[in-house]
C-alpha cells in the first residue's frame, strides 16, 4: 500500500481541470468549415479529443488538402484564444478539491505549454501545480503513447506504481495504462456524452467519477 503523501496525482488539463473540450472542438469545426472542410462538432470531438494539435493536423493532412489546412492553422489559434478568454471555466469543484489534496500533483496534457499556462491562469488553478506542467511537445509521441506520463513521473521522481492519472479521454486512459499507471476516468466535463464512462472503462480506467469533490476519498481508498 502507498500512502497518500507518496502518491503523485497526474492530471490531464483539458476536460479534467478546465471545461475546454467543447470550446476547442467547436473552433476546430468552424475554422475547418471556413476553408471548405466539413466536419461537424460531434465528428471533431469523436476523432480528436485527447490527442495533440500536432496529431490532429497529421490526421487531417492525410484526409484533406494541405493548402486548405495551412489556412486553417492561421485561423485556428487566434480564434481559439478569443473563445477561451470568453467562455473557459474550471471544472466544477476542482479548485476546492485541489486545496484539500495532500498528494503531490502535476499536469500532463496534450496541449502545448503556453496553452496549459493560459488555461490554468485564466481559471485561477495555476498556483496549485508549482510549475509542474508537462506537455506532449516535450516527448516524441503523444497520447495514446505512454511517453508523456513516463516523462512526467520521471521528472517528479515517482515510480509508475506511485502514480494515479486522472483522464477524461480514451487516448489518455490508454496512455496511462501503457505507462503501467493506475488511471481514473473522469466523466464530469460538458463534452462527456452518454456511454462515455463505459468507453473509458473499456480503454482501461480503474473506476469512474463525475464530481471532483469525490476525488480525495477515492485517493484515500486507493492508498
Amino acid at each position: 500500500m502507498i500512502t497518500a503523501n507518496r502518491i503523485l496525482l497526474i492530471f490531464d488539463c483539458d476536460g479534467v481541470l478546465v471545461d475546454s473540450e467543447v470550446i476547442s472542438c467547436r473552433v476546430v469545426s468552424e475554422c475547418l468549415a471556413a476553408v471548405g472542410i466539413d466536419l461537424t462538432l460531434v465528428e471533431v470531438m469523436d476523432r480528436y479529443i485527447g490527442v495533440s494539435f500536432r496529431t490532429m493536423l497529421d490526421d487531417l493532412r492525410s484526409r484533406f488538402d494541405g493548402r486548405l489546412l495551412s489556412e486553417f492553422e492561421e485561423r485556428y489559434q487566434p480564434r481559439l484564444l478569443t473563445a477561451l478568454q470568453r467562455d473557459l471555466k474550471a471544472i466544477d469543484g476542482v479548485e476546492q478539491t485541489l486545496k484539500t489534496l495532500t498528494s503531490r500533483t502535476c499536469v500532463a496534457s496534450s496541449s502545448n505549454r503556453e496553452r496549459i499556462i493560459f488555461e490554468l491562469s485564466t481559471t485561477g488553478l495555476l498556483r496549485y501545480f508549482n510549475d509542474h506542467l508537462f506537455s506532449s511537445t516535450q516527448v516524441a509521441h503523444g497520447k495514446p503513447a505512454p511517453d508523456l506520463f513516463i516523462f512526467a513521473a520521471a521528472t517528479m521522481s515517482a515510480s509508475p506504481e506511485q502514480c494515479i492519472v486522472i483522464e477524461d479521454s480514451i487516448p489518455g486512459v490508454k496512455a496511462a495504462g501503457a505507462a503501467r499507471m493506475r488511471v481514473l476516468g473522469f466523466c464530469g466535463g460538458s463534452h462527456c456524452k452518454p456511454g462515455h464512462g463505459e468507453e473509458l472503462i473499456k480503454a482501461g480506467a480503474l473506476l469512474l467519477f463525475k464530481h471532483m469533490s469525490d476525488l480525495p476519498l477515492i485517493i484515500e481508498n486507493l492508498s
